[in-house]
């Protein structure tokens, strides 16, 4: 796994995890971070390998702490590759109302990571 780009890496503000999603992150195998207490959603971008800068988007959860410090190798959650920021900025908005609701676990989420 390659080193994240974080010059186009856009983060929402810190959610707190709640009851149900808790539970249900224990369970998963990449669970390995040290008393998560926070959901950190981001936008992230991936450089193309092409002549000029251009770039598709997905959008990846990670559990943190309360201060934001996350394992960027284990993230619960990684969408697919998206050509629209647009579209990435859409999605990361509702998982964090998903993600404010203590409904995350039970999102539909295609690419869960385990």
């Amino acid at each position: 796994m390659k080193t994240p780009n974080y010059h186009d890496f856009y983060q929402k503000a810190l959610i707190p995890i709640g009851c149900n999603d808790l539970v249900a992150l224990k369970e998963y195998e990449s669970y390995d971070f040290d008393a998560p207490s926070h959901w950190l959603i981001a936008v992230e971008g991936e450089q193309l390998p092409l002549s000029r800068i251009y770039f598709h988007w997905k959008v990846s959860i990670y559990p943190s702490n309360v201060d934001g410090d996350f394992n960027w190798k284990k993230p619960f959650y990684c969408s697919p590759i998206m050509e629209s920021m647009d579209h990435a900025h859409e999605l990361a908005c509702t998982l964090t109302a998903t993600s404010k609701r203590d409904q995350l676990s039970t999102f539909n989420l295609q690419e869960k990571i385990s």
